[in-house]
């Protein structure tokens, strides 16, 4: 080697060391957030086209009607009765939207006026919603919960005879959080 290269690596070894010393690990990433839970195709948080294209697909011979807050185009509610192909199961689908996405997507039944199909919706739904999300969380004397994070998804059921009514709504915090923007509180409104 000769002296000149000898000298070179000589100075730039302390400095490679010092790099290498101070060079950090790569950060840990972290876990991905799992998905947010699906329910026939729909999601809390579902983007509003993503949701109209979704319930057309779905819509029972119905048209999804949709009404924008008469102070904002901001806010928006849709409805329209839908019929899954997978297994026939008829529901009135309803979403609330802020800024685009739902916050609030409720899927609406209700059974067993005049016969006993009530109290068997109540436990189809509740075997279709376990192998969909697993282990409920018990919410009252009539309702489940599956929480992820700041989405949530809840199944209640209501009965008097053999008549029997139930919601299963998705939920996503973070979207509902921005209709404060939009609605103001109880008392700063004009009486």
């Amino acid at each position: 080697m000769t002296p000149l290269r000898f000298v070179l690596c000589a100075l730039a070894a302390p400095l490679a060391l010092a790099a290498q010393a101070t060079a950090r690990p790569p950060a840990a990433t972290a876990p991905p957030t799992p998905p947010p839970p699906a329910y026939r195709g729909f999601t809390p948080g579902i983007s509003y086209r993503a949701f109209i294209e979704r319930a057309r697909a779905l819509a029972d011979s119905d048209v999804v009607r949709c009404r924008t807050s008469p102070r904002t185009a901001q806010l928006m509610e849709c409805g329209v009765v839908i019929r899954d192909p997978s297994d026939v199961a008829r529901f009135y689908l309803s979403g609330h939207f802020v800024e685009g996405n739902a916050d609030i997507v409720a899927l609406y039944d209700s059974a067993g006026f005049g016969d006993a199909r009530g109290v068997a919706l109540v436990n189809r739904t509740k075997q279709g919603l376990t192998r969909v999300f697993g282990r409920p969380r018990p919410i009252g004397k009539s309702g489940w919960e599956w929480r992820y994070g700041r989405k949530l998804v809840r199944f209640s059921w209501r009965g008097r005879g053999t008549a029997r009514w139930i919601s299963v709504t998705l939920i996503d915090r973070d979207v509902m959080d921005r209709i404060g923007r939009y609605v103001g509180t109880a008392a700063s409104r004009k009486p």
